[in-house]
Parts: C-alpha cells; structure tokens; sequence
C-alpha cells in the first residue's frame, strides 16, 4: 500500500474560492475585510512569515497590512499600538507576530487583543468559547486540519483520532475542535505526550494520527495501524549537507516509511501549512462579517 497524499495547497485554493464569494458580498456592503499584522524587531523567519500572510490576504481583496516596531519597543508602546488598532474600524482582524523579542510579554500582547479581533484564535475568551462550544474564531492551524481532514474525504465523524502533542498552539485546541458535537468533528480523541504509557500502542489504535510534536520523524510506521490517515503538522530543520542552505524541512513523521502504512498522509512542505495561513483569511473575512451583522 502507498498512501495518498493529501496536498494542502489544493484544498486551501478551494476554501480561498469561497472565501472571495464572501468578500464581494461584503464589498457590496461597502465592506473591505481588513488585517493588521504586527511585527516587533527583525527576525528572519518572522519576516518571512508575515510576508506571507500580508501577500494573501491582499491577493483575496483584504486590506493587510503590516505594522512594524523596533525590536527596542516598549511593552507599553506595544500594549498602546493593539489598543489603537482595537479601535479602529478599518481592521477586522489584528495578529501579532510570535515570538516577541525579549522582555515583552507575550501572553499580556496576546490578550490585549479585542477576541472580536483576535485571528489567531489565541485569546482566552476564544479558547473559552472553544471548549464550551460556543461561535468564534478557532486557532488557524487546528481549524487546518479539521478542514484538511473533512475535504480530503476523511471526516474524523465517528473516528478515533490520537494526536501526538497537548501544546496550546495545536494539541490542546484541535482536541477541542475534533470532540465537539458538530459535523466534521464527532470523534474519539486521544491527546498523546512524552509521558503517554506505551505510546506506540495508544497511535496504532486510531483512524487517524496527527503530529504535533516538534521532533523530526518521530512517528514511525510501527506506530501506525495499516490503513490509518496521518496528518503531520511538524515542521523541523535538519541537516543536509547535498543542499545548498545546509538543512532540508521535514515533519514530525518519518514520510517515507509510513507513506507505505497509512492510506492517506499529508507531506511536508505542501501540507498543512497552506491552510493555517488560510485559516487567518477565513477568521478574518468571518470577523468582518460579524461586525456587519453577516453570517457566512
């Protein structure tokens, strides 16, 4: 057996399709969805992220824009800068680039940000509303997968789904989204860790894996029942001494194995990272149809 892969960047141009039917719906309310993406200092891979982000969502008619400060930036120009652009109606959505340089506080800049307006889905309340079930903006990168996963043709609904990681950026919210009472979630999830009894054992009973560990090929094939759908939200460095940059890009599962297991399995570049950046488009176009009284 040789998985399927499941190529993100396919299914996020789809979702970007829908989302452009909703922009011009609000474009005939006058309503232009706006980012405001903030970036504290020069960190390369930061740049580069952010770049990124501004160039989507103004190719999808959005008004992104980047705000940058000093790396020397005070926390309270910091603060000062979120509640401005709280305050101003022409940004829907309003994401900070993490991490922050050092001596600012990261948590405090996160929950300064109005959770109306809170794309990344980070706020407390947003994180709140998650678990009770309630509308709002969810994480982008597990709203990702959960998408991935339903329009792929591999909904968790009624599936046993191990994720491997129990961080606040993946793990803990797509455990969240995955249980809820709802369509495209429904499933029996397992949040595996470091410290997980025999944990190759807990993997090998689930319809799908999911990755989210930090460590490059940490899932084997052993760890995976034949047949299984693994999605690999991993992305590490490591070293390559044939490429010109020194260092190849991998997940945390070992593709080359387990893609011989698995039925479907997400690679790594191409896979989830294209739907977290559009997982922000959606959060915003979303918040700005709320702010109109619109609901998609």
């Amino acid at each position: 057996m040789t998985a399927e892969i499941i190529e993100g960047k396919a299914i996020a141009a789809g979702i970007r399709g829908e989302l452009r039917d909703r922009v011009e719906r609000l474009a005939k309310l006058t309503v232009r969805p706006g980012l405001a993406v903030v970036l504290v200092g020069n960190n390369p891979a930061s740049e580069s992220y952010v770049r990124g982000k501004t160039q989507a969502a103004q190719e999808l008619g959005l008004a992104g824009e980047t705000i940058r400060l000093a790396a020397d930036s005070t926390q309270e120009h910091v603060l000062g800068l979120v509640a401005d652009l709280n305050a101003d109606p022409r940004y829907h959505g309003i994401l900070v680039q993490l991490p922050l340089p050092g001596g600012l506080d990261e948590r405090a800049t996160v929950e300064a940000i109005h959770p109306e307006k809170d794309v990344d889905g980070l706020h407390p309340v947003n994180m709140g509303r998650l678990l009770r079930g309630e509308p709002g903006p969810r994480p982008c990168t597990p709203l990702g997968v959960q998408q991935m996963l339903v329009r792929s043709g591999h909904s968790p609904e009624g599936k046993r789904v191990a994720i491997v990681g129990r961080g606040i950026l993946v793990g803990k919210p797509l455990a969240a989204i995955l249980m809820q009472k709802a369509p495209g979630a429904d499933a029996t999830v397992t949040v595996c860790h470091s410290r997980t009894p025999d944990l190759p054992a807990a993997l090998r009973s689930a319809d799908i894996v999911v990755a989210a560990i930090g460590v490059a090929c940490f899932v084997t094939a052993d760890m995976v029942r034949p047949g299984a759908v693994v999605v690999d939200v991993g992305i590490n460095r490591v070293a390559d001494p044939s490429r010109k940059s020194g260092y190849r890009i991998v997940g945390d599962v070992d593709f080359e194995t387990v893609r011989e297991v698995a039925s479907a399995i997400t690679p790594v570049p191409g896979g989830v990272g294209p739907l977290t950046v559009t997982m922000l488009l959606v959060n915003t176009v979303a918040a700005a149809e709320r702010a109109v009284g619109l609901h998609a």
